[in-house]
């Protein structure tokens, strides 16, 4: 493995910490409806699990309300059993043809509950991007001692790798504190 390849790495798979941490953030609850509380909530549909998003569309037509609408209406009994067995803790109201979702204003408990999820989320995205920088120093150690580089250019490569450490780390504490500040928003 070259330099360029080491730190292309670790950049790419800082990337993905932090685009996972977006995408697992998406589904804590705030006071207001979200199409994202639900991506990761799966249905019993045909025999096997699937993902809700992937057999109904799902809208926010309203700021406490969501809308399941199944590509087949055959379905929909399965999808409101899914969101009962969830910890999202709604009760879907069904007419036939669409899933409405009531979202309730969170209590503080709840939200004390949320903010402390999104903590652990972030700092589980931290570490992660840790993980890779030492990966990647590991590997730039292996480098230097199959004289490919030298002890200063091993320093060096090892402040660009803890510079993007840094700014990643910067990024999941950015998404943290944002979606904190939505889920405290009255």
């Amino acid at each position: 493995m070259s330099v360029d390849e080491v730190l292309m790495d670790a950049e790419e798979r800082m990337e993905k910490a932090v685009a996972r941490l977006k995408n697992d953030l998406t589904g804590i609850r705030t006071g207001r409806a979200n199409p994202g509380m639900v991506d990761s909530l799966k249905a019993e549909v045909y025999g096997s699990p699937t993902p809700i998003k992937q057999i109904a569309s799902v809208s926010a037509p309203e700021p406490q309300q969501l809308v399941i609408r199944p590509f087949d209406p055959g379905t929909i009994k399965d999808i409101e059993k899914g969101i009962i067995a969830s910890d999202l803790g709604l009760a879907p109201q069904s007419d036939g043809k669409v899933i409405r979702l009531n979202i309730p204003a969170l209590s503080g408990d709840v939200r004390k509950k949320m903010v402390a999820r999104t903590k652990e989320l972030s700092e589980e995205s931290k570490v992660s991007i840790r993980n890779v920088r030492r990966d990647a120093n590991k590997a730039l150690d292996q480098l230097e001692k199959d004289k490919e580089l030298s002890e200063d250019e091993c320093k060096t490569y090892k402040d660009d790798i803890q510079e993007l450490t840094n700014k990643f780390e910067g990024q999941a504490s950015e998404l943290a504190k944002t979606k904190e500040a939505e889920v405290l928003d009255e």
